[in-house]
């Protein structure tokens, strides 16, 4: 049946395993930085620490046991194959929530928000998730035509809802997910309950030359974006086949190319191992790797360029949003109002960055149950 949703498990070949060890121990490694910082990047002792580990102790057998440990399945849907994680709350009245990763994330970064949103202390506070592969990412299908951004994502999203039995649900998100998320609600307004996000990304209103306190950091935090952190998605956006091929072809070059994002994006003070943990990273970079998805993630951004429409919708619904402060952006609520008619809750929180559901994930759950309560 084309509607057909069909059990799914992750199972990785042993001979791949083997082939990613024998790329990393013949990895042909580029000189020491002319600094000692990571001001022009990865440094190569780090990474080659790294990329030992990941070759010699990193247990991806274990890590994919512990995604399979969760109901996955995959449908179809516009000639794309999409997989999903489904997990169905035990309570009854449970409400169907949506989140979405985005780049460099996978399914991996919500496993730890899952059984708390699905059973909850509270029975009121239940969630049955659903947690799909972008795609051209993880487990998902890789689009052979344009035209899969964010709105034709979301329009994606709703449809796989409908297959699962769920015609009201929320949206969570951040990074790509939050452009999904948006877009779902935008697009869906007549079966989206309300709308989560732990990113937005807006600007101040057009002619605005006075700013406040608060407002000058976001715009100081958007420069330096702007100017030193974006040069990986202007790649996306315009060469992205071009760099999948050394991505493609290099375990250690596909690790540096994510791991860098870890060390800037999350609230680790300069160490994203010690924050989150080596083997944490390493899962969440074999997922690119082992898919072989470098290429057709990065892609999202070539059509999010090619539909700006698309990255910052109108939305009506009920919204709600949490700040991290070591997010990428920092929008003041104020400009976040006018691209989110119905904000009822915001929470700027004191710890934690981009990945908010791996660095926070007790907060995150805490702001997801407070904003949907009064939603259901």
């Amino acid at each position: 049946m084309d509607d057909a949703v069909s059990p799914f498990a992750v199972d990785v070949p042993p001979e791949a395993v083997a082939d990613l060890r024998r790329r990393l121990l013949g990895t042909r490694w580029p000189e020491e930085a002319t600094v000692g910082d990571w001001s022009q990047g990865v440094p190569v002792d780090w990474l080659r620490e790294v990329c030992r580990y990941w070759a010699e102790e990193h247990d991806w057998a274990a890590a994919q046991a512990r995604l399979n440990a969760f109901p996955q399945v995959t449908t179809v849907v516009d000639g794309v194959a999409v997989h999903l994680l489904h997990v169905r709350s035990p309570h009854e009245g449970a409400l169907p929530l949506v989140m979405t990763h985005g780049w460099p994330g996978s399914v991996l970064e919500f496993l730890e928000v899952i059984g708390p949103l699905t059973e909850p202390e509270d029975p009121r506070d239940a969630f049955s998730v659903v947690v799909p592969s972008l795609p051209g990412y993880g487990w998902s299908g890789k689009p052979d035509a344009p035209g899969w951004g964010p709105g034709r994502t979301a329009d994606a999203w709703a449809e796989v809802m409908r297959r699962l039995g769920y015609e009201r649900f929320g949206a969570q998100g951040g990074d790509i997910g939050s452009f999904v998320s948006a877009n779902l609600g935008a697009r869906h307004p007549d079966r989206v309950v309300g709308v989560h996000l732990n990113m937005v990304v807006t600007g101040p209103p057009e002619g605005q030359t006075e700013f406040d306190e608060r407002e000058q950091r976001a715009l100081e935090r958007l420069r330096v974006f702007r100017t030193d952190g974006s040069a990986y998605s202007h790649q996306h956006r315009t060469r992205p086949q071009t760099l999948g091929y050394g991505l493609t072809d290099s375990p250690a070059g596909q690790a540096a190319w994510i791991l860098e994002k870890f060390h800037a994006w999350t609230d680790c003070d300069g160490d994203p191992v010690a924050a989150l943990g080596i083997d944490r990273l390493l899962d969440d970079v074999s997922v690119y790797w082992f898919t072989g998805t470098a290429t057709s993630s990065a892609r999202m951004y070539w059509e999010m360029a090619r539909a700006p429409e698309e990255r910052a919708p109108q939305v009506d619904v009920p919204t709600g949003v949490s700040v991290f402060p070591h997010e990428i952006f920092q929008p003041p609520r104020a400009w976040v109002e006018r691209q989110l008619t119905d904000l009822r809750a915001w929470r700027e929180h004191d710890s934690g960055g981009h990945f908010a559901a791996m660095e926070r994930p007790a907060e995150l759950v805490a702001d997801v149950r407070e904003f949907f309560r009064p939603l259901r």
